[in-house]
């Protein structure tokens, strides 16, 4: 593989920064619509269990409770310090997975837990243990390193100790939210947190077992400087996580009001934001780290370097993951379900969900039944995303197409980006170059049918993809 600094260049990066999805689905989430509820999400659970061989189920469970707003945060949460109301969110949390749970065959496992948010760890690790197992309850859990049970902890509000408790439980992997260590930084974006207090947290995941910890960073913060961010660099990769994920700030405060708080002014200019990024690529690549796609690196070790290198990796709501041959089933606010060839999300206001919960339904807001085509082009942009390659044989076999006619006009919008170095296409396929995989989105967004680039520009609905 060519060197992460190879990734870079910034004249590129320029051109191509322009809004677009993630691709943590396709269709991406502003597709989904009310015509899809509760009636045809069961529809679709029945379904999934005739296959001839039992799919894995993963699950995602949303905490949406958070003790202090992050100012940066697009996340779905609810800023409150009262821990009455983790207790009541969780008494209806095992309503919904009672009901979830009906609609699966017991010899489907469990292979995948995760739990998101919000702040996880806002509850108690009592709490936490518990959760889990009212899901050992009412579903089958797959046994030994096939189980993947992780979460996402904001390491200000636990204890070493309590890391101990979440292992005990049967949590092995870990993210732990950091973003910068810069104090300027911390206090413009709301969120001060400490060096130790941060590195302690991540020896007692390694001290109490956990396979994998991830840290997050976050580039292009106010008030963030080439010197403050190589010092949150230095320190973490001394602390040597096995992934580490460096996110680009999307500010779009018409979107998410806590980023009203932050202004405009002590942002970084566009060239000091790209150089931050190959600060931090330049730093990762002597480190050893390897570039999965998207904002992801990991050590070589890693299962999420090693499923790439052996044609495995997907990608959805939760990110890079191993577990390419699930139903994923969401679970609490705003949580996002893709079962089958379907997407189905929570509502994103507690109250709306607290309702259907109370009335004994499923708390199906909106979603929708993928056509054929959405299958076809939801396979190609997630080995697009995973992978950066296609080739055009083998895809067509596996959908009965043939795939340059199909796709006569994904190719031709492809053609700007072969000019420009980021995709080679050829007899037998396409793939990305070095000079575009950082660039995977655009080359993907070439696949996406329901682009409409002049709305999108009025008022964007994805963040920027540099």
């Amino acid at each position: 593989m060519a060197s992460l600094s190879a990734l870079f260049d910034p004249q590129l990066l320029r051109r191509y920064d322009v809004p677009g999805p993630r691709y943590t689905s396709y269709p991406t989430a502003p597709q989904f619509s009310a015509g899809f509820g509760e009636a045809q999400l069961r529809e679709v659970a029945a379904a999934s269990n005739g296959d001839p061989i039992p799919r894995p189920i993963s699950l995602y469970l949303h905490i949406p409770f958070c003790a202090s707003p992050c100012f940066y945060c697009g996340c779905n949460r609810i800023i409150t310090r009262d821990k009455a109301r983790g207790a009541a969110y969780l008494t209806r949390l095992y309503r919904e997975i009672a009901m979830a749970s009906s609609m699966f065959d017991r010899d489907r496992e469990v292979e995948q837990v995760h739990f998101g948010g919000g702040t996880p760890n806002f509850l108690d690790p009592e709490q936490i243990s518990e959760v889990v197992d009212v899901l050992r309850r009412h579903f089958s859990f797959a046994r030994g390193p096939r189980m993947d049970c992780s979460i996402e902890l904001d390491p200000r509000f636990i204890t070493p100790g309590e890391v101990g408790q979440l292992a005990q439980a049967g949590f092995n992997r870990a993210s732990l939210g950091v973003q910068d260590f810069d104090p300027v930084v911390q206090e413009a974006v709301n969120r001060i947190q400490g060096v130790d207090q941060t590195l302690g947290i991540i020896e007692a995941c390694r001290k109490h077992g956990f396979r994998s910890v991830n840290v997050d960073l976050i580039y292009g913060l106010p008030k963030q400087t080439q010197e403050g961010f190589a010092r949150t660099l230095d320190i973490t990769l001394q602390a040597r996580p096995d992934r580490l994920a460096i996110y680009g700030y999307a500010h779009l405060p018409n979107l998410f009001r806590p980023q009203h708080r932050i202004h405009a002014e002590d942002l970084p200019a566009p060239e000091t934001k790209l150089d931050l990024l190959r600060l931090a690529i330049d730093k990762l690549g002597q480190a050893g780290y390897e570039y999965i796609g998207m904002d992801h690196f990991a050590l070589p070790g890693d299962e999420l370097a090693r499923a790439q290198r052996e044609g495995g990796l997907h990608r959805n709501f939760m990110g890079y993951t191993t577990h390419a041959e699930s139903d994923l089933v969401g679970l609490g606010v705003s949580a996002i379900s893709h079962i089958g060839a379907s997407f189905s999300q929570n509502p994103r206001d507690l109250p709306s969900w607290e309702m259907a919960i109370d009335a004994g339904r499923l708390p199906v807001w909106r979603g929708m039944l993928m056509d054929e085509d959405d299958v076809i082009r939801a396979d190609a942009i997630q080995s697009l995303m995973c992978h950066g390659e296609l080739d055009f044989e083998t895809f067509g076999q596996r959908h009965m197409i043939d795939f340059r006619d199909y796709f006569r006009d994904s190719l031709a919008r492809l053609q700007p980006l072969q000019a420009d170095g980021l995709v080679v296409v050829d007899d037998g396929g396409l793939h990305s170059t070095s000079r575009g995989r950082l660039l995977l989105r655009i080359i993907a967004m070439c696949f996406d049918r329901y682009l409409t680039p002049a709305a999108d520009a009025a008022q964007p609905r994805y963040s920027r993809t540099v």
